[in-house]
């Protein structure tokens, strides 16, 4: 099988790969696994060093990863330095506090010394998606890295080019060159690598059904996961919200990266007092984005990153509007080289809707009327996914308490969008997926949590 990488603005194939043959993958495993006693053996200074050099070279060469990630899966320029900033930012934290993180615990009991110790455990198989092709990995690898850990990872095919990317600039940075590698093999061969006794833990982002599947099989195998997997996050709308401020930050929420994010907002559920107001003013905001290419700095939208994609949202948007929802803005597909989708708003959105039902992956936003906080609560909630929620209100303490008490999500943020960050922990509940990603969380996932007791 080849792996082939397409450019989302002309449909034209850049470059194809040869997947690893089954010996190919046994020699990186066996690799990956003599070497991982060798690294957790590193001091964590000495880790941090790599990592700190790590995050140089990242800023240094910002400009040139967004251009591949542009090219592969048409990420807007100036999205994907910051992606890739941000890459450089959790690699610089996690040199900073994984030493912290994972220092022994005492605890006082009848023993001479009680205390909980933190260990890596092995080699950990990554399984990644397309979106954010840098970030998706380093928010996994830099904790599980630091802990001691090695990693072997599965990148989507259509960004094949920079997954080979990543593994070299490891290889640059100083790491050995077993700790991070890339397998290139397709999803059917996963099950395989997933058994292999060179794993030890598996995480893996991406569809919800996918992820069903990873977890099954890792299940069996009896191995610790990690999955974060699709989105529907609600943005409730209150009728005392800043209009202005609101309407900025869901477009802005709406549309980053394309609106190709699990973390996205999808569905804006909104008072009915404010409703006319608010429809007006998004429509009129998400009217005056710019479909282009990549590369163009006055683009504030890109292609979608593949052709099935963009077939899939159009038909989750007809299919909406055949069961009852209005059409406001978009909606069709624009006479464009490439896999653009306009900026598309529907109302009259309910619960047996595609549109409210399903994850959307592009820029479609789905807005539902509701009489009051309470309906806006419940129809929020009423979803069985629980990635990220928002709540817009003038009153912050009573955002606050829905967001703390009421809303079912995994990160819940007031008058502001949901995003990532290596000082939190990141992750959903539901269908969502379980454990999480990021700060001190995030690198106790891949660890032996040991109790250790001295009489």
């Amino acid at each position: 099988m080849e792996f082939v990488s397409i450019s989302p603005l002309t449909g034209k194939v850049l470059r194809s790969y040869t997947e690893h043959t089954p010996a190919e993958v046994e020699q990186r495993l066996q690799r990956a696994s003599a070497e991982q006693a060798r690294w957790a053996a590193l001091s964590f200074p000495d880790r941090a060093a790599l990592f700190r050099r790590l995050a140089n070279l990242l800023r240094q060469r910002a400009q040139q990863y967004a251009e591949l990630f542009a090219e592969e899966m048409g990420k807007l320029i100036p999205q994907g330095i910051a992606e890739v900033e941000k890459c450089a930012w959790v690699c610089d934290y996690y040199a900073d506090n994984a030493e912290r993180f994972l220092a022994p615990e005492p605890v006082a009991t009848e023993f001479r010394r009680s205390y909980v110790a933190f260990q890596p455990l092995g080699c950990i198989f990554a399984i990644m998606p397309w979106n954010f092709p840098f970030w998706q990995i380093f928010r996994f690898a830099a904790p599980a890295l630091m802990a001691g850990n090695v990693v072997v990872l599965k990148h989507a095919p259509n960004v094949t080019t920079t997954a080979l990317a990543l593994e070299g600039l490891f290889r640059e940075a100083g790491f050995p060159e077993a700790v991070f590698q890339v397998l290139l093999v397709p999803v059917e061969r996963a099950r395989s690598v997933i058994e292999h006794p060179a794993i030890a833990a598996v995480t893996f982002t991406g569809s919800t059904q996918a992820g069903r599947t990873v977890a099954a099989l890792a299940g069996a195998a009896l191995k610790k996961t990690v999955l974060e997997l699709g989105g529907s996050d609600p943005y409730i709308v209150l009728e005392d919200a800043d209009l202005e401020q609101t309407v900025e930050t869901c477009v802005t929420a709406r549309l980053i990266n394309s609106g190709q994010s699990c973390i996205a907002a999808k569905r804006f559920i909104v008072c009915e007092r404010i409703r006319s107001a608010f429809e007006e003013a998004f429509v009129t905001a998400m009217r005056r984005q710019v479909m282009g290419a990549p590369s163009d700095r006055s683009a504030t939208l890109g292609p979608l990153a593949r052709r099935d994609l963009r077939e899939k949202l159009h038909q989750q948007v007809q299919e909406s509007l055949r069961r009852g929802a209005r059409l406001l803005l978009g909606g069709e597909i624009p006479p464009l080289p490439g896999w653009f989708y306009p900026p598309t708003v529907v109302t009259d959105v309910h619960p047996g809707m595609p549109v409210f039902d399903e994850e959307t992956f592009g820029p479609v936003a789905a807005i539902v009327p509701v009489r009051d906080e309470r309906e806006a609560i419940a129809l929020a909630n009423a979803s069985p996914y629980g990635l990220g929620a928002a709540v817009f209100t003038r009153d912050r303490d009573r955002g606050e308490y829905i967001a703390r008490e009421l809303l079912q999500a995994g990160s819940c943020f007031v008058n502001a969008y949901v995003r990532s960050d290596p000082r939190l922990p990141f992750g959903g509940i539901k269908h969502s997926g379980w454990g999480r990603e990021l700060s001190v969380f995030g690198i106790r996932e891949f660890v032996n949590i040991k109790t250790v007791c001295v009489a």
